[in-house]
């Protein structure tokens, strides 16, 4: 006899509905992200890169300037799922095209909240569209030298946009009521929170079932034809489009840089858009051999997307790169990657992107420090300044070590 249930099962995608459907239009070959060039194409496809809507158009909520910059709040819609929010920094008073720059996120094992934790709030609140209050303590100060890395980018004379990408902020799912499997991930956690006497706040318990509901947007996206890693790159490739059409930016010189699950997007973006002129890659750089058989917990989908491994190694999206430049910072005592992974992923793009390849060895935690941010501004700087090499960038020693 057939069991009936009683209630209703909840959807496990909730607020993303549509997302089947864009997906089955939007993905795949002939109807998913077509690259540039052959090699673009081929990790396009590999990743299930949906086709970035045509209809872009993008709605300044408010603008406030402080701080010697201009904040512009606005947001977009993608083709499916909810709203994108997103930051727009630039320079006050700023005249003439400037080189505009992608701000990316980093994972940090927090959804709650995207591109937020990169940009300074004037008003000292939230606008993110879940409103879960301000971004989590220690998130900025941990992470980043406490430096909102947007803002200070725009500061350095950067048009820098930052937005929430695919699962985070904005761009999460409707996490409630739980979805089944997630919700026995919440209930544990909630039993230590009330054995401890600890009050979860809204954020806290919406990354807790964050976390755990990733698995099952994985297995979604593997259902659709697509990834967690492709989807995330399709928004990065909408707000790439949005960048180069915003006032006051020079789309003719288009950087991005990331920290960690930052960093990994950068990779990915700058192998699918010839649009990316220089990018900077922090704490997200090794090989997959290094990651077996003790380091793979330590990552997300992003890093773990089913086919990619077919391609080659990690450092081989690299190459897949138009952009003339790039900086791969490692920090020698991270936690997420073995140091020989490193070491190798170092030496490997050494020798197969002379002249465009710069990587620096940090004495450092999983970590984007202001020294190393500093760092990586002057080389954005000198990466997209105004006069286009006539061919690749001056050659750099690769194996340079910083201080």
């Amino acid at each position: 006899m057939p069991v009936t249930e009683t209630a209703e099962r909840p959807g496990a995608i909730a607020g993303y509905e549509d997302w089947p459907d864009y997906a089955a239009r939007n993905t795949g070959p002939g109807t998913g992200f077509e690259g540039s060039s052959p090699a673009a194409r081929q990790l396009a496809l590999t990743l299930g890169v949906p086709a970035v809507g045509g209809n872009l158009d993008y709605t300044v909520h408010r603008e406030v300037e402080h701080d010697g910059v201009v904040t512009s709040f606005l947001g977009w819609q993608t083709g499916f799922g909810p709203r994108t929010a997103a930051w727009f920094v630039r320079p006050a008073g700023a005249s003439g095209p400037l080189p505009g720059v992608l701000a990316l996120h980093c994972h940090g094992g927090i959804k709650s909240h995207g591109a937020e934790r990169l940009v300074a709030m004037p008003d000292g609140g939230t606008s993110s569209a879940h409103q879960r209050g301000a971004v989590p303590a220690g998130l900025r100060t941990t992470l980043y030298g406490g430096r909102p890395l947007a803002t200070w980018l725009a500061q350095q004379g950067f048009a820098v946009l930052a937005h929430d990408a695919f699962m985070w902020g904005s761009r999460g799912f409707t996490l409630d009521p739980l979805p089944y499997r997630t919700a026995q991930a919440v209930a544990g956690q909630e039993a230590l929170w009330r054995e401890a006497g600890v009050v979860p706040s809204s954020a806290e318990r919406y990354n807790v079932a964050a976390a755990a509901h990733e698995e099952t947007v994985a297995k979604a996206a593997a259902l659709m034809g697509t990834t967690v890693a492709g989807t995330v790159a399709h928004d990065d490739l909408s707000a790439l489009h949005v960048l180069a059409g915003l006032p006051g930016v020079d789309p003719e010189r288009l950087g991005c840089i990331g920290f960690s699950g930052g960093g990994g997007r950068a990779l990915i973006l700058a192998g699918l858009s010839p649009l990316v002129r220089s990018y900077v890659v922090t704490c997200m750089m090794t090989t997959f051999a290094s990651l077996l058989p003790a380091y793979l917990d330590a990552h997300s989908w992003l890093l773990h997307s089913p086919g990619l491994a077919e391609l080659g190694e990690w450092p081989d999206i690299a190459l897949r790169s138009r952009a003339e430049s790039l900086l791969v910072q490692y920090a020698l005592r991270d936690g997420l990657f073995p140091e020989q992974g490193m070491r190798d992923a170092h030496s490997y793009l050494s020798l197969h992107l002379p002249g465009r390849y710069t990587g620096t060895l940090w004495d450092e935690p999983h970590v984007f420090t202001p020294a190393m941010q500093d760092e990586a501004a002057a080389f954005l700087a000198s990466g997209l300044r105004e006069k286009r090499p006539h061919a690749t960038t001056p050659s750099t020693d690769p194996a340079r070590t910083a201080p």
